[in-house]
């Protein structure tokens, strides 16, 4: 049995990547660190790294006098050149009075100074030196004005110019900013930490990045124990406290494990929640993927491995219930080969760990692996700077008003921070941990819960601490602008190819629908799914979905727009089901996402068109014709199969082609009306204003019933 690479790697307190370089140097070709070596190998590395240790110790002050030599070198260089030691030479060049640059070693050029550039050195100091502006994503008038040195009624003039009107508080885009400022003179450079689009930031310095936890997503099919597992990870009981045993929102959990701390995320396995799990894949650093041993790879199994790889993180297998009797891992195994996740067992590089989440069985080593996956990735941050993160969920509590879980990617979070988060802003009341516990800060990869947003921001949107509450204000208020003229130019906007589209539309039925839910993840799930069950004939149209109870207001718009109300996790006031029952406004009310689509989906075929099916009932040969005056033509028939009915719809087929589509007007047995006639039975028909009867036409009587429609399944 040899050794494994992270194992020796702690013996000889060295990183595994420092030691995995080491040894494929050495010419030892290894895969990853869980892989094994020989423990003779494992000690000829060890004495071969202990021998590297003493040189580099005995080398270290010998390296002082030749550094002495170099500056000594370095000076009789510049005593050399007269161009560098001369004050009248030096002033074009830097435009100032003082050559600071021309004393130090840094600036001197090894080449020896030429005549053209004597000449050239003159036209740069003609040359105005470059004003710089930069600018956040938003800004008033003033303050631009106050950055250019200029009045604030030049900048307005100016604006009035370009088109653009404006007071000296209006907040101003990028874009408007750029033109003011350039016809001011300035150039522009867009300052990115105000912005807080994309965090797009200076990089750290790696004397101030430090190490921090990971964060690991724990993804797969639903009810393969994926909370089961985080229960047993932090000895809590999740699962009962979700309706049906199901997940249905993105959880963070902070975990400490005697090596460190790991940072979980759990995102829901059922179909519906497609959006959470890629939020929450790419937010992560490692996928643990959790499959049941008594299942196998299943389609949200697939997608999470999809999700993982576009996000570009490694996986973790983890195969739950092996407590089981029906539990088959090598079955797992194979299945997952199949999607490219090859076990190191087999020669792959996915580490594949089984686990019981139920009896708490092989828990602390799938830490062990996620701690050593972690280990390799080198995770590092820079706590110093102001906080960045992601939205993982967001509600509106009743008490504390709207609460957004922040995921913290990079520096501190702090108390009384301001901070802009979408089209949002507002400043830090509080700080939760995942406890529930409050804190004064939270660095880099914490889960927090922030108190102090001025609206309910949406799951996925970025938070960026910026200068102060102004400046925060700003750029949500700009945001929100942006948002409402991007939605004006889409309604406002019409083609005759729109016009014609629109009245085709007019023959589709809808089902409007009002969505309130308990979180903005949840009311985003609820939405997509609801969306993705229209069809050409019927469609959904949700009027409104948000985030909070359902109240009088929702009940009004409810009854305005002819919708009806969906509540998930979420019950009425008093007051808005008082009002709902007044108004005829139908409320439903769920907790779990299967029962919410099954609803829907009656209400939508219940929209539908009902099928016409057609059944025949029987035929009847036409063997004999009579001629009846003041009646007209009566065939004499035979009933071959089925039976025929008074009053029928019928066709006349000659040589199987339809002649007549119409009714059976008279039907009679002998000289006795009858209402049917069965098979095997002679029978006089007379069809409705229809003469031209021959003999060997067939009578065939038919019944046309309405058949419920019913939606396409889903894929």
């Amino acid at each position: 049995m040899g050794v494994r690479v992270y194992e020796l790697a702690r013996t000889l307190g060295r990183s595994s990547k420092d030691l995995m370089h080491e040894l494929q140097k050495q010419g030892i070709d290894l895969k990853s660190h869980m892989s094994s070596i020989d423990e003779e190998t494992a000690e000829l590395v060890a004495e071969l790294l202990k021998a590297q240790l003493q040189p580099s110790i005995k080398d270290t002050p010998a390296a002082s006098p030749v550094v002495e030599e170099e500056e000594e070198r370095l000076q009789d260089t510049l005593s050399t050149f007269p161009i560098a030691v001369t004050p009248e030479m030096a002033v074009p060049l830097l435009a100032t009075p003082t050559p600071v640059m021309i004393q130090t070693p840094s600036s001197v050029v090894v080449e020896s100074p030429t005549v053209a550039d004597t000449v050239e050195a003159p036209a740069v100091a003609k040359a105005a030196p470059e004003k710089l502006l930069r600018l956040g994503e938003a800004v008033t008038v003033k303050e631009l004005a106050e950055k250019m040195n200029a009045r604030p009624a030049e900048a307005i003039r100016a604006l009035m110019k370009l088109g653009v009107m404006a007071t000296i508080n209006a907040v101003i885009d990028l874009d408007k900013a750029t033109a003011l400022a350039q016809s001011f003179g300035y150039r522009v450079e867009a300052a990115a930490t105000d912005s807080g689009d994309a965090f797009i930031d200076d990089e750290d310095s790696e004397e101030n990045l430090r190490p921090r936890a990971p964060v690991v997503t724990v993804m797969g099919h639903v009810d393969h124990g994926k909370t089961s597992l985080l229960d047993a990870i932090r000895a809590t009981n999740v699962t009962q406290s979700e309706a049906g045993g199901i997940t249905q929102h993105i959880g963070a959990y902070a975990v400490s494990t005697t090596r460190g701390q790991v940072v979980f995320l759990d995102t829901p396995g059922h179909e519906a929640f497609t959006a959470m799990r890629a939020r929450g894949a790419q937010a992560t650093d490692i996928v643990v993927l959790v499959v049941a041993a008594d299942d196998g790879v299943m389609p949200q199994t697939v997608e999470a491995i999809t999700h993982a790889r576009a996000a570009n993180v490694p996986i973790v297998v983890a195969i739950n219930k092996i407590d089981l009797p029906n539990a088959n891992p090598d079955r797992i195994k194979q299945q997952l080969s199949d999607h490219g996740l090859v076990p190191e067992q087999w020669g792959g590089e996915t580490i594949f760990v089984e686990v019981s989440a139920k009896r708490k069985q092989n828990i602390d080593e799938l830490l062990e692996m996620l701690l050593l996956q972690a280990e390799i990735l080198e995770l590092r941050a820079n706590p110093s700077r102001r906080g960045q993160g992601v939205v993982i969920e967001a509600e509106l509590d009743k008490t504390r008003g709207p609460v957004a879980t922040v995921l913290v990617q990079k520096g501190t979070v702090r108390i009384g921070d301001a901070f802009v988060v979408g089209m949002h802003y507002g400043r830090i009341r509080a700080l939760l941990n995942d406890h529930g516990e409050k804190i004064i800060e939270a660095g880099p990869a914490t889960p927090v819960e922030v108190i102090g947003v001025s609206g309910v921001p949406l799951a996925g949107d970025h938070f960026q601490v910026v200068a102060d509450e102004k400046k925060a204000r700003q750029i949500a208020t700009l945001r929100q602008q942006r948002r409402r003229e991007e939605h004006i130019q889409r309604t406002s906007r019409i083609t005759l190819e729109d016009l014609y589209r629109q009245i085709k539309e007019g023959e589709v039925k809808e089902l409007n629908v009002l969505i309130k839910a308990d979180v903005q993840g949840s009311a985003q799930a609820v939405r997509d799914t609801l969306e993705k069950q229209s069809t050409s004939e019927v469609r959904v149209r949700v009027i409104q979905g948000a985030v909070g109870g359902i109240t009088e207001s929702d009940v009004m718009l409810a009854s305005a727009s002819n919708a009806i109300i969906i509540g998930f996790n979420v019950r009425p006031t008093p007051k808005a089901s008082e009002l709902a029952e007044r108004e005829g406004v139908d409320v439903r009310l769920y907790t779990i996402i299967y029962d919410l689509i099954g609803d829907v989906r009656a209400a939508l075929e219940g929209l539908l068109e009902p099928e016409v099916a057609e059944h025949i009932m029987g035929r009847a040969e036409v063997r004999e014709t009579y001629h009846i005056p003041r009646i007209g033509v009566i065939a004499g028939c035979y009933v071959t199969e089925g039976t025929v009915t008074r009053n029928a719809e019928c066709r006349l087929l000659r040589d199987d082609v339809v002649v007549y589509q119409g009714r059976i007007a008279s039907l009679r047995r002998f000289k006795e009306d009858v209402h049917e006639v069965s098979s095997g039975y002679e029978c006089g028909i007379g069809l409705e204003r229809f003469a031209d009867i021959k003999r060997g036409d067939i009578i065939e009587p038919f019944v046309r019933e309405k058949v419920a429609k019913k939606l396409a399944a889903q894929s």
